[in-house]
């Protein structure tokens, strides 16, 4: 188990403890995407889907789900977010919606996990939210694409 930060030297998983570690500025960004039939992606550029605006509800999802992170992920600390955005973008070519989460905060530890939390939310709710007319939806590509601060630095997927 060395190298794995949430496993002691016998083995058994626990929170890290990340009081000797510098507090500063943290950044992570990740990315995924909900492929669609067409017609389910034009519904949602239009505005048709019977639930209501299905970008704007999963955008919401996607914040709430970042500050419920360490609720939903055992070993994950409790961080205090100073920002979540969300950004979905609809796009013809995949066809679909191509999400994207940014998270901030200033802290020992960074926000890689609540970053990925906030995609999976929102690809879940505008599943969700259209799985009436379109059953056969893929959800997928959630990865992180950057995360900058503390001892490893800047990171960005290529």
């Amino acid at each position: 188990m060395s190298g794995l930060t949430h496993f002691d030297a016998e083995g058994q998983a626990h929170m890290v403890d990340v009081s000797e570690k510098a507090v500063t500025s943290r950044i992570a960004t990740a990315k995924g995407w909900v492929r669609m039939a067409p017609a389910t992606m034009e519904m949602i550029a239009d505005g048709g889907a019977k639930k209501g605006d299905v970008l704007g509800v999963a955008r919401l999802a996607g914040i709430m789900g970042c500050k419920k992170t360490p609720e939903l992920i055992p070993l994950c600390h409790p961080l205090p977010i100073t920002k979540v955005s969300v950004d979905l973008e609809i796009d013809a070519d995949l066809p679909g919606v191509q999400i994207t989460a940014t998270v901030k905060t200033t802290g020992q530890t960074g926000v890689e996990m609540e970053a990925l939390t906030a995609v999976s939310t929102t690809a879940l709710t505008v599943y969700d939210m259209v799985k009436a007319v379109d059953k056969y939806m893929e959800i997928g590509g959630i990865r992180v694409t950057l995360k900058d601060g503390g001892k490893s630095g800047r990171i960005e997927a290529e």
